[in-house]
């Protein structure tokens, strides 16, 4: 079953729509696990590399995401799947459908979308970024028996190869309603179309009027629909701002028919300074056999100013008792629970996600970082220091991170084996700022909390009510959180970031 799919039976399962939603009637060998977190909690990116515009399905138990190769335009030749049973562990499937698979697509293709009806798997991608009719190219669809393809053109040409209501032919999204009936949503340029797609899945069927292409554009829409259908209503999703800039985001509207009207209600997902930027082009899927719902996106580290430099993410959305969608928080945590430190880039010393844990070797200050940039939080850690008689800790509002002991801007909160807690802060030297003594043994974990709002900085050790130090410092405002050890080796988890309340 897909996630655009909410009242098809699927292949090894069945399941009953009630108000809108899956009500798993038998177990299947297949059946999806049922993850229930409130973002990546083994961290974003969820996946290596450079990727953009997610699409996902539930295949047979099993979540995939089809992104787009995120590279210079004329590069993406080929498409990428990843598939999880936990959303946590993730299997890459490399090539599951190349341009030399596709005569027609002489440049590249993006934004695939997934479906599977009677045992086929279907992918739809655009391709050769056409600009006029007098080119050739726009959305393809490729077919193949299994979700990892490989895939080989249907149709041998494209599905939509023209503009119609100003719609270029990019960015589709298809869907399967309840009564069996599949459409497709698609354009860029500011303007988007809906189209009946037949039972093969390879041609366009005809509304009641007689048309094939109705326009839908919702206000301030630019591209990258979604839809999926919650509670009997239709849920369309689009982005809007430029994809290379940091204004890209996702609003959404909701209608009582899946041709619309679609009028904007509000914008959902947005860039967050302290987290990254320009989050956009998404996707969503909804456990089967529960209300739980997540939102797929790409988006673009703060440090990073190539627009094709862009990485896969995903976050809990929640949904209001009157159908509204809660605006999406992008979240920070990471329990390493998927064996690597996707996101962390380190400054000395030795490194390495294992056991669900980030491990650093003993060194003299050795760190490793977030691109992050918060100014008032709360982080969270669980730490624990195995050998030497220095410290291990939380290192936050980092700036000009590179080598040596203190070869940073930003603060630092620790605790060490023999029995200490500090806070202090670096500039290529050290000035302490408080200490605390309480008992604190060689491997024994411990929950390290920082809170910093303005001026005020205070750190906890266990008891998160009573803070074993606080003080008062303006040196540094915002900036990178991260782990740092000093003279001793430590393991680290459940690392977590929030906005302060």
């Amino acid at each position: 079953m897909t996630a655009k799919t909410t009242g098809l039976a699927a292949k090894c399962c069945a399941f009953l729509l009630t108000g809108g939603l899956l009500t798993m009637l038998a177990p299947s060998p297949a059946a999806a696990a049922v993850p229930e977190y409130t973002t990546a909690e083994a961290g974003n990116p969820f996946v290596d590399g450079w990727y953009a515009d997610p699409d996902i399905a539930v295949y047979d138990g099993a979540y995939w995401v089809f992104p787009t190769t995120s590279k210079p335009y004329d590069q993406q030749t080929h498409l990428d799947a990843f598939s999880s049973t936990d959303l946590v562990h993730w299997t890459k499937h490399s090539e599951i459908l190349t341009k030399s698979s596709i005569p027609w697509a002489e440049r590249a293709m993006w934004a695939p979308a997934p479906i599977e009806r009677d045992g086929k798997y279907y992918l739809y991608f655009a391709a050769n970024d056409i600009q006029n009719d007098s080119q050739l190219g726009g959305i393809g669809v490729a077919v193949a028996d299994r979700p990892e393809g490989p895939y080989e053109d249907a149709i041998g040409r494209p599905l939509i190869s023209a503009f119609h209501n100003g719609a270029q032919p990019i960015d589709q999204d298809v869907f399967i309603d309840d009564d069996g009936q599949a459409y497709m949503y698609y354009g860029g340029w500011g303007h988007a179309n809906v189209v009946k797609l037949n039972p093969d899945m390879t041609s366009l069927g005809t509304f009641a009027d007689g048309s094939t292409f109705k326009e839908i554009t919702p206000a301030d829409y630019v591209e990258g629909p979604q839809m999926f259908k919650k509670g009997g209503k239709y849920y369309l999703m689009w982005s809007e701002g430029g994809w290379t800039g940091p204004d890209y985001s996702v609003s959404y509207a909701i209608s009582d028919s899946p041709t619309g009207p679609f009028e904007k209600i509000d914008k959902v997902l947005a860039q967050d300074p302290a987290v990254a930027k320009g989050s956009g082009h998404n996707s969503v899927v909804n456990v089967p056999g529960t209300d739980i719902w997540y939102i797929f996106y790409h988006r673009r580290p703060l440090g990073e100013t190539d627009g094709n430099h862009r990485q896969l993410a995903y976050d809990r959305m929640y949904f209001r008792p009157d159908g509204t969608i809660r605006r999406i928080e992008m979240k920070v945590r990471d329990n390493f629970a998927d064996g690597n430190a996707l996101g962390w880039k380190t400054y000395g010393g030795s490194w390495a996600a294992a056991g669900g844990r980030y491990r650093a070797g003993r060194s003299l200050g050795g760190k490793a970082l977030l691109d992050t940039d918060f100014a008032d939080f709360t982080y969270d850690a669980d730490v624990t220091p195995t050998s030497g008689g220095g410290d291990a800790g939380l290192v936050f509002r980092a700036t000009r991170p590179g080598t040596g002991v203190d070869g940073y801007s930003g603060y630092y909160a620790g605790i060490g084996p023999g029995g200490k807690v500090v806070l202090g802060r670096a500039n290529d030297s050290w000035t302490p700022l408080g200490t605390a003594r309480m008992p604190i043994a060689p491997g024994s974990t411990h929950r390290l909390r920082v809170t910093a709002v303005g001026p005020s900085i205070k750190v906890y050790v266990d008891d998160l009510l009573t803070p074993k130090i606080s003080v008062t410092d303006d040196t540094y405002r915002s900036g990178a959180n991260g782990v740092r050890v000093f003279d001793t080796a430590a393991s680290f988890d459940n690392v977590a970031i929030s906005p302060a309340q």
